[in-house]
């Protein structure tokens, strides 16, 4: 089993809730290449400003992964923001929910305990133009501690 940070928007975090389904753009198929039935998925939301409130950084979800990888370019994800506009997340997976989190995780202050973000002061190159990424199964627990 492997554990995935999933980084998204408000937006398409709708779309996961209503949906369950993750989805990556074209580019990221390699790294969704990888994910399996039975792997979990934790949903980052990143900093945006959403009606002139910035919503910091977040964890929102985790979810298990229920199918293998497909191509499906039906529009359903918005691309509002993405560096590829018009992009569809073709390359998806099946989820289910194991917990979505009535208060949100603020993810600043796990950064000094996250083994997978190595330069603490520039954290944020360990996941920008990343669709999602693989940690480790001791930041899954820690991320999820946080939450009680």
């Amino acid at each position: 089993m492997r554990y995935w940070l999933c980084i998204t928007t408000e937006d398409n975090w709708k779309v996961i809730k209503e949906k369950n389904v993750w989805g990556v753009p074209e580019r990221h198929k390699n790294t969704i290449a990888k994910v399996k039935p039975g792997d979990k998925l934790l949903i980052y939301l990143k900093q945006e400003n959403i009606n002139g409130e910035i919503k910091p950084s977040r964890i929102v979800g985790v979810f298990e992964v229920v199918s293998e990888p497909f191509k499906d370019s039906t529009r359903i994800f918005s691309s509002k923001g993405i560096r590829s506009s018009g992009e569809t997340f073709p390359w998806r997976v099946k989820i289910k929910p194991i917990k979505i989190f009535d208060k949100p995780i603020e993810f600043k202050p796990l950064i000094p305990k996250l083994k997978f973000i190595t330069n603490k002061k520039k954290w944020t190159g360990h996941l920008m133009g990343k669709a999602m990424r693989e940690i480790s199964k001791d930041d899954f627990e820690l991320i999820l501690r946080a939450s009680q």
